[in-house]
């Protein structure tokens, strides 16, 4: 038998989001490796195998996933999301990098999904209508010194802003810096989408200004992003539009 590995992207998490050729590529695995709770997205049937593993092993689950393949298996990685945008594709090619030379000669495919970000900007409107950028808040694979640099340099250029990994146990004081951060670059009506869950039944849209934003807002489930000096808010029954206008003239 063949090997070959996916790394696919299992949207942000209702299965209607969930790609006609992910489906087809998660119905011919032998095995599945992934972060737990992606894993568990996956239905259990006869001749498949689901790897479950922990946070923060990605490395591992990686060379994991290409041995499996080197072997003859069907393997796919699951991410959420999309899993080029901070998350398991290149973790894969730093781990084929890094291994064996026979790795190279696998099948490798990376499969696109619906990225958090632009399934919380879906739902709110059009926020990332004109040039925007993502940036990840987390400092577990970077100093906070860099985030800081970034943050100010993209509120400078103003771009919209789309953050991903805002706030969790571990991290506490990263997101009330970035706040305080925006607000001094931005000033405070700087408008701002907390954006959590987006596609489950925990689904919830807040949009407020800089000034009225608060960090306990985010968690490790909701995508904030965070509006350029034209982005507008269209006031309606229900939920209101946030969106950027295409031109900046």
């Amino acid at each position: 038998m063949t090997g070959w590995i996916a790394v696919a992207g299992l949207g942000p998490g209702a299965e209607a989001q969930i790609t006609p050729e992910v489906s087809e590529t998660l119905a011919q695995a032998t095995d599945i490796i992934g972060y737990i709770p992606y894993v568990a997205r996956v239905a259990e049937r006869p001749g498949l195998t689901l790897h479950a593993t922990d946070n923060r092993v990605e490395l591992e689950r990686a060379a994991h996933a290409l041995a499996l393949a080197a072997e003859g298996k069907r393997v796919v990685i699951v991410s959420s999301g999309d899993p080029g945008v901070f998350a398991m594709a290149s973790a894969l090619f730093e781990a084929l990098e890094n291994g064996p030379s026979h790795w190279r000669a696998l099948d490798i495919r990376i499969l696109p999904g619906i990225t958090a970000m632009l399934a919380a900007a879906a739902k709110a409107g059009a926020p990332l209508g004109h040039d925007f950028c993502a940036i990840n808040l987390s400092d577990n694979l970077k100093p906070w010194a860099l985030i800081e640099r970034r943050l100010r340099l993209a509120a400078q250029a103003d771009f919209a802003m789309a953050f991903y990994n805002p706030r969790s146990k571990a991290r506490p004081g990263g997101f009330p810096r970035t706040l305080a951060i925006l607000r001094e670059e931005c000033g405070e009506d700087r408008l701002i989408l907390f954006a959590r869950a987006i596609s489950t039944p925990e689904e919830s849209l807040r949009i407020v200004s800089l000034g009225e934003a608060t960090a306990d807002m985010a968690d490790m489930r909701t995508m904030v992003i965070v509006g350029s000096s034209r982005t507008r808010l269209i006031e309606r029954p229900g939920q209101p539009i946030l969106y950027t206008p295409r031109s900046a003239a």
